[in-house]
């Protein structure tokens, strides 16, 4: 029960009953109550709790009164208080001890207060009783509406449920006190959501009580009242919104949106083609929404529909080729279906959707179409020129009916016309080739374009037009004392002919031979012969060769014989009596022969190559002359008179003027004083060169190694020209300034300038003394 009054309370020292008044709204009324079921005694003060209701309207609200049974009303004693919210929520009188609340109480936010009140003695300053301790509790009031908490609520459920079936539980919370009276008591209605959904008044649970269809409406918004108070009047209430989505079933079967389709195709076009694209439309979702479409003849050899899954479009494709001259139309059923439907939902599918398919073809120019996929002609070898081989026929499957033009690929000796007449253009033989693999286009003649090809294939036929001749070239031996009637040869005959039946053949003596009596022949009936002496004795001087005229035949229409010539060698075989000897002597002299060629290719091949070898050593001893063996070492000093430059007009490369400025003409030296003139301007030229170290240091290493180096040649273009200066005493050794010719001249002399100038006294043609 809850208290609201107020309780003024008088605390005596009575110690079994205690006395106060209390004051309800206006109420007074003076109760005596025991002791100890409500109050307790410490030291003099009795204290109970004070209760106080929340949300009061005055600010100085009295709570109560605290009184010390010492109090004999002579005012001094002083009350004071302590504890939570003393002095700012609430306060005492401190003559009085009547206790007022400052402001108003919230039982939500604090439902009780624990305070302590003291009596101190105004004359002696001093506590009169310890402290005491007592509760003031915040009563409450329905002043709070319920709440949800789990906001926003939102639940999935399928479509076409069931009534009953569980939605979602939506719960609200009242802070009030649910211990008092019904101020927490709550009662859940349902304000939107009619009629296909129902709550429960005491639990908040939402079920369905009507089926929905999602096709019609995806979710449906719901609205919840919570009131308190047990739904009483004067209660509290709180709302919230649910939303509830309808999930998808497979209760809906695809349709086609049209009943009739009309598409073409081209007869060109090649199997796997895309005709064109057919929809059907189907009000589920996701998964349920899947589809298959299917061509309603399971037979069908021509078209075939397959199912794009990503747009759910049935694509007509060509399956296989068509003929706009054949058949210019086709018509097709088409039936579409989901993939996936549960066992239970069979009844939504029972009837598959279908719609009919019109597919027009188109003509194209097509090209020419041969009757046969091949031909195969023959021809007897050895026809004239232009015999018949054989005909071809091709037309055009276009309405146009457009003439053809017919060429031949493969071979040059056969020929076709515009009516596909092949003919031969030359002799075939068939030896040659038995067989000819040709090619033959045929093309319209108004649209090249249109081209088809077809093998022909032509068998050129056998005639009797080879007579037999012997299988291999036979060397017969007879030996001189050899008797009559012994075999000396076996022999066999080829034909290079076809023959429909196995070759036979026939082996007889020519008419020129039929006298001979000195070999007969017996045929062996097997394409064989074998070759007889006819006599006794045979001379090896006498007749070393002899020769016998075979005639054979062969099976042939007509039959065609040959004479052959077999030739037998008379051979002195001694006592053994067998022509083995003579064969090995024949072989022996046969390698010896062959031996004896290939050494005289052998000799001839090494006298080319000797006579290339001398020429090149010639060539390049030439050179050697003609070139100084180290030629690296001065190189960088020696003039290029090969190349030749401008001719007189090139006055860049160098002035010739300066080379010719004091011209010195070589004369006749004697011998005896060579040596020392040659020494005497070496010297010289060493004084006139520049002045710079540098450049005399490097003249001289190049004379140091001149002078060491016997083979080097005592040009003067070994030093530089700017070296010599234009006063050098020794002049030039060059020939650009020298107005003698060199065969006017004897260098007998430069024997004597020793061996350092040994090789140029053989390139100037001085004879060498023997000693060098």
């Amino acid at each position: 029960m809850c208290l609201t009054g107020i309780l003024n309370l008088n605390f005596h020292r009575t110690p079994r009953t205690r006395s106060y008044t209390a004051t309800d709204n206006s109420k007074t009324q003076e109760v005596k109550q025991p002791v100890e079921s409500h109050l307790r005694v410490k030291r003099g003060w009795e204290w109970k709790q004070f209760i106080v209701p929340e949300e009061m309207n005055a600010t100085d609200y009295f709570v109560g009164q605290l009184k010390s049974d010492l109090d004999n009303g002579n005012n001094s004693f002083q009350y004071k208080l302590l504890g939570d919210g003393a002095g700012s929520i609430f306060i005492i009188d401190n003559r009085t001890g009547d206790i007022y609340a400052m402001q108003k109480l919230d039982r939500e936010e604090r439902s009780f207060y624990t305070l302590r009140a003291q009596v101190i003695d105004i004359t002696t300053g001093r506590a009169v009783e310890p402290e005491s301790e007592f509760i003031i509790r915040v009563s409450d009031t329905n002043d709070n509406e319920p709440k949800f908490l789990d906001e926003p609520y939102e639940a999935i459920v399928p479509e076409m449920s069931p009534e009953g079936t569980f939605v979602i539980q939506v719960t609200a919370w009242d802070a009030d006190d649910p211990s008092c009276g019904n101020n927490a008591r709550l009662l859940y209605s349902l304000l939107l959501g009619q009629p296909y959904f129902s709550i429960e008044p005491t639990t908040g649970v939402i079920r369905i009580s009507s089926k929905m269809d999602r096709e019609l409406e995806e979710q449906y918004w719901v609205t919840i009242q919570a009131r308190d108070l047990i739904g009483q009047p004067g209660g509290l209430s709180g709302t919230t919104s649910v939303l509830i989505k309808l999930s998808d079933i497979n209760d809906n079967k695809p349709i086609f949106k049209e009943s009739f389709y009309r598409l073409t195709v081209s007869e060109s076009a090649p199997t796997g083609t895309s005709i064109g694209k057919i929809m059907a439309f189907d009000n589920d979702i996701g998964e349920n929404a899947e589809m298959d479409y299917s061509i309603e003849e399971e037979n069908s050899q021509t078209f075939d529909i397959i199912t794009n899954n990503e747009t759910q479009e049935g694509i007509v494709i060509l399956k296989k080729k068509v003929d706009f001259e054949h058949q210019n139309h086709f018509g097709i059923r088409a039936k579409v279906k989901n993939l996936h439907v549960d066992e239970e939902l069979m009844k939504y599918h029972a009837e598959a959707s279908t719609t009919f398919i019109k597919i027009q073809v188109e003509d194209a120019d097509e090209p020419p179409v041969f009757l046969l996929p091949y031909y195969v002609f023959e021809v007897f070898e050895g026809n004239p020129y232009g015999s018949f081989v054989g005909m071809v026929s091709a037309s055009d499957p276009d309405h146009s009916k457009s003439p053809l033009r017919y060429t031949i690929r493969g071979s040059k000796l056969f020929s076709i016309d515009d009516n596909g007449t092949v003919i031969t253009t030359n002799l075939l033989d068939r030896e040659i080739s038995a067989w000819y693999n040709l090619s033959i286009t045929a093309a319209e003649k108004y649209n090249l374009q249109q081209v088809s090809e077809v093998p022909v294939y032509v068998q050129v036929l056998n005639i009797n037009d080879h007579a037999p001749e012997f299988s291999e070239y036979y060397e017969t031996y007879v030996c001189e004392n050899t008797g009559s009637g012994q075999v000396i040869q076996t022999i066999s005959a080829v034909d290079r002919d076809e023959s429909i039946e196995d070759h036979h053949f026939y082996f007889n003596l020519s008419v020129e031979d039929t006298t001979n009596s000195s070999f007969t022949i017996i045929d062996n009936q097997d394409n064989t012969a074998v070759i007889l002496t006819n006599r006794t004795g045979f001379s090896l001087h006498e007749e070393p060769v002899l020769y016998m005229s075979i005639l054979i035949a062969d099976n042939g229409i007509p039959s065609l014989t040959s004479t052959n010539t077999l030739t037998i060698y008379v051979c002195d075989c001694g006592d053994s009596g067998s022509t083995q000897a003579c064969s090995n002597k024949e072989l022996v002299l046969s390698m010896g022969f062959r031996t004896e060629v290939v050494i005289a290719i052998l000799l001839c091949v090494m006298m080319v190559f000797g006579f290339i070898f001398l020429i090149l050593g010639l060539k390049q001893r030439r050179k050697q002359i003609l070139l100084p063996e180290k030629g690296g070492d001065f190189g960088e000093n020696i003039f290029r008179y090969d190349d030749e430059g401008g001719g007189e007009e090139d006055t860049e490369a160098f002035d010739i003027a300066e080379l010719r400025r004091h011209p010195v003409r070589r004369e006749r030296k004697a011998r005896r004083s060579a040596t020392s003139e040659i020494r005497s301007l070496y010297r010289q030229s060493l004084q006139v060169g520049p002045d710079s170290a540098v450049f005399r240091k490097f003249i001289l290493e190049k004379l140091e190694e001149a002078n060491t180096d016997p083979c080097a040649p005592p040009f003067d273009s070994l030093q530089t020209y700017a070296f010599e200066g234009t006063g050098s005493l020794a002049g030039s050794l060059s020939s650009l300034g020298s107005e003698t010719s060199d065969q006017d001249e004897s260098f007998d002399y430069l024997n004597e300038l020793g061996p350092r100038f040994k090789r140029l006294t053989c390139m100037f043609g001085a004879t060498p003394p023997s000693h060098y």
